[in-house]
């Protein structure tokens, strides 16, 4: 290369599953060619669904419109922030300013690395839960933080031990990412979990960024963190319509949190692109209008897939949650290393599913199945897994 890469890119790798997904493109190519059928991609969560018919009607009816096709605001339009505003009060009980209180973001992935250049000079530290999503990790890094991880253990709950917490050396902490309904776990927020993180950021003058896209996913009561007491004080949320509506690759999300925060974040979002499309705006507002129904007929089908994905593991021999949330079913392997079995499952059934170290040290012993793949998908699946022998040795 005739130029030198910037050092921060030195801290970061190009993302597992971009990695991951040339390597099973590859194998793709020469199952083709020997005349097998295509890996069974289990590892990804990109909902497989249908968005809801009247944000596809939007976007269509609004991309008709003359004048839509320009620069939008930074901010969003106003009925996007109010449909927000709107979502919020609804199921969370929260009271948000649309006005002041939204940001509306390209998928609540983009918001990690604004806050993360908004709020982190070289050397501030951060609380990165391990396991958990490694965005977290690589936007840190990029923006020249230090990383403090923090435990989550299956014999906690999968929650943070605020006594382990305490004991560490927190000067210089700003922010600490928080993930619940947890992914990849599956472990469910409680107003309890919710209450002691705004009284723990609030004690230490630690900004608490909670990302929340699994909320409603297999889980009939969504929570946020900004319904307690002070939470606007020291909390942001993220929150998207990927996984709530089926609609991952729209790119449509928010933050919500105390007005001055948010303007931070514009300060730094306003440099870097020039509004979310109009008609994609105009959807997302009639998405945020579904009611009770589309969640019941979503979750009926999540909970289908979680029982076939839990047939998987149980071939496999993999303890796991028959009632966790979100749309990822985790399991604990026996013996061997999750990536060992997930290596073995991959090269000799041609089925991927994800190796929990991946998420951090403490999802070594462990794989993450996706619910994003159709049932018929999940028992073709689970026969291919059943041809391969000496498997439970694998697994024990």
């Amino acid at each position: 290369m005739f130029i030198k890469p910037a050092k921060r890119t030195e801290s970061v790798q190009e993302y597992y599953f971009s990695r991951k997904l040339k390597e099973i493109a590859s194998m793709n190519e020469a199952r083709r060619a020997s005349g097998q059928e295509p890996v069974i991609n289990l590892g990804i969560g990109s909902p497989d669904g249908m968005p809801p018919a009247e944000a596809i009607e939007g976007l269509c009816e609004a991309a008709r419109q003359h004048g839509n096709h320009t620069y939008q605001s930074y901010v969003g339009i106003p009925e996007l922030r109010e449909a927000f505003a709107g979502w919020y009060s609804r199921w969370y009980g929260v009271d948000l300013n649309p006005a002041t209180e939204i940001q509306p973001l390209v998928g609540s992935k983009e918001g990690i690395l604004l806050i993360s250049l908004a709020f982190l000079d070289k050397g501030d530290k951060v609380l990165v839960p391990d396991p958990g999503y490694p965005t977290y990790s690589s936007a840190s890094r990029l923006a020249e933080a230090e990383i403090l991880t923090y435990d989550l253990k299956e014999e906690n709950g999968w929650y943070p031990d605020f006594e382990e917490l305490e004991k560490m050396d927190l000067s210089g902490v700003k922010i600490m990412w928080t993930n619940y309904p947890h992914m990849p776990t599956g472990a469910p927020a409680s107003e309890t979990l919710y209450a002691r993180l705004v009284e723990f950021g609030r004690q230490h003058n630690i900004l608490i960024c909670n990302d929340n896209p699994y909320s409603f996913i297999l889980n009939d009561r969504p929570l946020s963190i900004l319904a307690q007491p002070g939470a606007k004080e020291c909390c942001l949320e993220l929150n998207s319509l990927s996984k709530a509506h089926n609609m991952a690759g729209w790119r449509i999300g928010m933050v919500a949190g105390n007005s001055e925060i948010i303007s931070q974040i514009l300060k730094v979002k306003s440099q870097m692109d020039s509004g979310m499309f109009k008609p994609l705006q105009l959807a997302a507002v009639e998405a945020l209008r579904q009611g009770p129904e589309w969640f019941a007929e979503l979750n009926a089908e999540y909970a289908r897939r979680r029982v076939l994905a839990g047939n998987i593991f149980d071939q496999l021999g993999v303890e796991y949650d028959r009632t966790s949330t979100g749309m990822f079913l985790w399991g604990k392997v026996g013996t061997s290393s999750g990536e060992a079995l997930s290596d073995r499952i991959l090269y000799d059934a041609g089925v991927f599913i994800t190796p929990g170290f991946i998420f951090g040290k403490n999802g070594e012993d462990y794989v993450r199945i996706s619910l994003c793949a159709a049932p018929e998908t999940l028992k073709n699946a689970a026969e291919r897994i059943s041809k391969i022998t000496d498997l439970e040795s694998t697994a024990i």
